[in-house]
C-alpha cells in the first residue's frame, strides 16, 4: 500500500506542476510567423500558370485564386503588341461606351530578387498598387491581411498605362500557342474559372495565328488541347472569331501585307 501511496502521489505532484505551467505559459493565439512576405503580384494571363510563372521565379510559388473588382477600373485585353510579332494579354481603360469588368486571376507572393525578375519579364507594362478591399479571394483560400499588391498595366505609345493600345492585327497576331499557356493555367482551377477568364477577356478578333507545335497533331504536345479548343469555341467573347483560327501557312497568304502582294 505504501508503494501505490507513493505512486498516486508522484502522479498528483506531476499533473499540479502541467498546470501551473500552462497557466503560466505565453498567449500565443493570433501570432503569425515571422517574415511573411509582404509584396504579392496579381497576375491575370500568363503568369496565372504554374509552370509559366515558375520559370521566371527562384523556386516554385504556391498561388491561390481571386478576383479584382471593376471599381479598379480596367478591362483585360488583347492589346499588349510584343516586339517579337504577336499580341498578349494586358489591362487597358475602358472605350466609348464600355465599362470595366471584374477580372479573375492569382495572387502569389514575391520575396527576394524576384520582383526585378518579374519586372524585366513583363517590360512594357507598368507595376501598379491594387488596393486591397478590390480584391477577393474566390476559393477557401483568402487574400492575406498584410502587404503590398501589385499588377502589371500595358503602357500605350504615349506612356500612359491602359491608354493608346491596339488589339490584334495582321503583324500582330493572337498566337494560339500563348492562349493555350493562359487557358491551361486557368484549367488548373477548374473549366468554370477558365470560362470566366475567357468572358471577361476583350478583342478578340480574326487576326488568329494557329502556331501551335504540330497545330495539325496537337495533341502530341498538348493533352489539354481539346479542352482549351471547347471552351474557346462554345464562350463569348472568342468565339465568334474561333473560326478564323488559320495554321501558319494559310495566315500567311490571307494575312500578306498590301505592300508586299
Amino acid at each position: 500500500m505504501q508503494r501505490r501511496d507513493l505512486m498516486i502521489s508522484g502522479l498528483a505532484l506531476l499533473m499540479a506542476a502541467a498546470t501551473a505551467s500552462g497557466a503560466g505559459a505565453a498567449e500565443w493565439w493570433g501570432k503569425k510567423l515571422p517574415g511573411q512576405p509582404q509584396n504579392f503580384i496579381f497576375g491575370y494571363g500568363s503568369l496565372i500558370n504554374t509552370a509559366s510563372r515558375n520559370s521566371t521565379a527562384s523556386k516554385p510559388i504556391d498561388a491561390i485564386p481571386v478576383r479584382v473588382s471593376a471599381s479598379v477600373g480596367y478591362v483585360r485585353a488583347w492589346v499588349d503588341r510584343a516586339k517579337s510579332g504577336f499580341t498578349a494579354l494586358g489591362l487597358r481603360k475602358p472605350g466609348a461606351g464600355e465599362q470595366a469588368t471584374t477580372i479573375n486571376g492569382v495572387l502569389y507572393p514575391v520575396e527576394g530578387n524576384d520582383m526585378g525578375a518579374f519586372d524585366a519579364r513583363e517590360a512594357g507594362y507598368k507595376r501598379m498598387e491594387v488596393p486591397r478591399e478590390a480584391l477577393e479571394g474566390v476559393s477557401w483560400e483568402q487574400v492575406p491581411p498584410e502587404g503590398k499588391i501589385w499588377v502589371y498595366v500595358s503602357v500605350g505609345k504615349d506612356g500612359v498605362p491602359g491608354e493608346g493600345l491596339q488589339p490584334p492585327s495582321a503583324d500582330y497576331p493572337l498566337l494560339q500557342s500563348y492562349v493555350d499557356v493562359v487557358i491551361d493555367g486557368a484549367l488548373e482551377y477548374g473549366p468554370d474559372y477558365a470560362r470566366e477568364l475567357i468572358e471577361t477577356t476583350a478583342d478578340w478578333n480574326r487576326y488568329w495565328l494557329n502556331d501551335r507545335e504540330l497545330p495539325r497533331r496537337p495533341w502530341v504536345y498538348d493533352k489539354n488541347y481539346a479542352a482549351v479548343d471547347k471552351l474557346l469555341e462554345e464562350t463569348a467573347p472568342a468565339a465568334p472569331h474561333f473560326k478564323d483560327r488559320l495554321f501558319p501557312e494559310v495566315y500567311a497568304i490571307r494575312n500578306v501585307a498590301p505592300a508586299a502582294q
